[in-house]
């Protein structure tokens, strides 16, 4: 029994709140118009709903306008339609709470009436039929206003929620467009080693192998100049360590040899001790990474870090990693001044190219003025 009434009270502070959150809608909708808000407006209800029902709140990707906007006047109506009944319960019956015994201090034509407009009148009207009503109202809010709850829950669940066909089509969309961008980046990076090697480190092989033809020839000479050999092969082995510092460079952009030697915590861990903000690292237990997810989250991490020294004039900065089945979620928080916009060419259009090839999902919350948290969310196998 106590649990059924909990369910039943918790049913009324729902319909109420709605009440006041689609009253709420109603006279702020020009405000919330602009996405941000809206989507944070819609987040709210949706994890209210979600925890009325007692049922997980699914992601939803962040380009979700289209639900969104139809939502608030969906929201407002609900709320009036659903939660005035509520408002005249719980109303009536705090009437016949406080109201009804008070009755003799009111004067004869201002003295409160019963919900079947009985004028309280007396002491046996105040004291048989103030407690019925009461009951009444009670039995009434345990047995409608649960299922009247839940039925907004789930109208307000329906509409934000992104079916699974449509979802599927966005990804599919998202995915072909994203894949279209990673062939051309994958070609640009290629072209790009290319390049390097070509034009460095190849031409300083190229130059050391002269050098030591030259020096080898001069080895046959007589008389022999010892002083120009010398010469040769200190040139040589200086382009050799030229070299090999050029390749080094270029691995190094392909993936990260801290990552192999100390993994993706202490490659983290390195990233945000040498930033020029002071920054919170926290990982959580993470298992097995992929090398690929490993890779992009340093590279995600060090680029946004490297935005926040340059751009934000934050005076500190975080970086949370977690793991939650078979996703890993960074968050990368400054208290800055914020407006990051990835079309600025800030950085972030290349963190969203490297997340979403890997069919991840980006998040960015900059408000002008701060603060910015920009949320990764990475598959990362089960």
């Amino acid at each position: 029994m106590p649990k059924t009434w909990g369910r039943a009270w918790r049913g009324t502070a729902y319909l109420l709140l709605s009440l006041a959150t689609g009253i709420a809608t109603l006279l702020a909708l020009p405000l919330l118009c602009f996405p941000q808000l809206t989507r944070r407006w819609a987040e709210r209800h949706r994890a209210r709903a979600g925890r009325l029902l007692g049922a997980p709140v699914p992601h939803r990707p962040p380009p979700t306008t289209r639900r969104d906007l139809p939502w608030l006047p969906v929201n407002a109506l609900t709320g009036l339609l659903f939660g005035l009944p509520a408002l005249m319960c719980v109303g009536n019956m705090v009437l016949a709470t406080i109201a009804t015994p008070l009755w003799w201090a009111f004067t004869e034509p201002n003295r409160p009436r019963l919900f079947i407009d009985v004028p309280i009148t007396g002491w046996a009207i105040a004291l048989t039929l103030g407690p019925l009503q009461f009951l009444l109202l009670a039995a009434l809010a345990y047995l409608l206003f649960p299922p009247i709850a839940r039925a907004h829950a789930r109208i307000c669940m329906a509409v934000l929620t992104v079916p699974d066909t449509e979802h599927l089509a966005e990804r599919v969309a998202e995915l072909t467009r994203t894949r279209a961008d990673v062939l051309d980046a994958h070609g640009a990076e290629l072209r790009r080693i290319e390049r390097d090697l070509h034009d460095g480190t190849q031409a300083r092989l190229v130059s050391i192998a002269m050098r030591l033809a030259v020096a080898r020839q001069a080895l046959h000479d007589v008389p022999r100049d010892d002083a120009f050999v010398e010469g040769l092969l200190r040139d040589a082995h200086e382009g050799v360590e030229e070299a090999m510092t050029e390749l080094r460079e270029v691995i190094r952009s392909v993936y990260p040899p801290i990552l192999a030697d100390r993994g993706l915590a202490g490659a983290l861990s390195a990233v945000t001790t040498r930033s020029n903000v002071p920054t919170r690292l926290d990982i959580g237990e993470l298992d097995r990474v992929p090398a690929a997810v490993e890779a992009v989250v340093y590279f995600a991490v060090a680029e946004a870090l490297t935005n926040v020294a340059r751009h934000s004039r934050a005076t500190k900065a975080s970086v949370r990693v977690t793991r939650t089945a078979s996703r890993l979620s960074v968050v990368i928080a400054d208290d800055g001044t914020g407006g990051a916009d990835d079309r600025r060419g800030t950085g972030l259009a290349g963190i969203r190219r490297r997340v979403l090839a890997l069919d991840g999902a980006v998040d960015v919350d900059s408000p002008p003025g701060g603060p910015t948290t920009i949320t990764l969310e990475l598959p990362c196998g089960s």
